[in-house]
């Protein structure tokens, strides 16, 4: 009896095995198609539309109070000048503000407050790039003694990145064909697009803040660039 019931035993998980083996096979995820992947780029150099320059007043005082009262005297100076220059309220906005105390070296012990720096700086948005130069002036004349850079870039990118997309994804095609005769293959439907945008920023630029007549500023151009990722299926001949 005991010889019969471990015989059957045997048998009877085998194929209860056997049995979950199609199971198992069916819950296998499918192979991808088969397909062919490469990057298309593509670049468009524009001239910038809109600007951006960080300018501020700095000044040191006794006290925190005694700096940061004729700070704010210097900088409403500073925006009361940009709105004779027709600058929009909108455009101009505070970008930092600070107080900070200034320590004396002292070898023998340790350091002493010996007096506060009080710092606003404003971001100004410029709609019109011809302006910038005559701005700077405006805000060194009206006081600001910190001019920390100036940036350009498009307004309004949307329209000209379409044109470069369709570009890169003609490039792309052009890459994959190049791989489908060479492989002895067609090109099917694409499989799969990703897209990775880069806009080009005019870098801020420095400038000292020293009274001058119109100091030249060149705006140059901006390089809007797209990559595409695309995977092509693909077709025996």
């Amino acid at each position: 009896m005991t010889m019969q019931f471990n015989t059957f035993s045997a048998v009877a998980v085998t194929l209860a095995v056997l049995g979950a083996a199609p199971a198992l096979a069916q819950s296998a995820p499918p192979s991808p198609p088969p397909a062919i992947t490469v990057t298309g780029e593509a670049q468009k150099s524009v001239a910038p539309d809109i600007a951006q320059i960080e300018a501020g007043v700095s000044n040191m005082a006794k006290t925190a109070r005694a700096a940061a009262e004729a700070n704010n005297v210097a900088m409403g100076k500073v925006l009361l000048e940009l709105k004779n220059a027709g600058v929009d309220g909108k455009d101009a906005q505070t970008s930092r503000l600070s107080i900070q105390p200034q320590y004396a070296s002292n070898r023998s012990g340790p350091s002493e407050i010996n007096g506060y720096l009080a710092s606003n700086l404003v971001t100004v948005r410029v709609r019109d790039v011809a302006r910038v130069a005559g701005l700077v002036d405006t805000l060194v004349t009206a006081g600001a003694n910190e001019i920390r850079g100036i940036g350009f870039r498009v307004a309004d990118p949307s329209k000209l990145l379409d044109d470069v997309r369709a570009e890169a994804i003609a490039d792309a095609r052009r890459k994959a064909e190049v791989y489908a005769r060479a492989a002895g293959v067609t090109l099917g439907a694409p499989l799969l697009i990703t897209e990775d945008t880069q806009q080009g920023v005019a870098p801020m630029r420095k400038m000292m803040a020293t009274r001058s007549d119109a100091a030249p500023v060149a705006p140059g151009e901006e390089t809007l660039g797209v990559n595409v990722t695309v995977s092509w299926a693909i077709k025996a001949p």
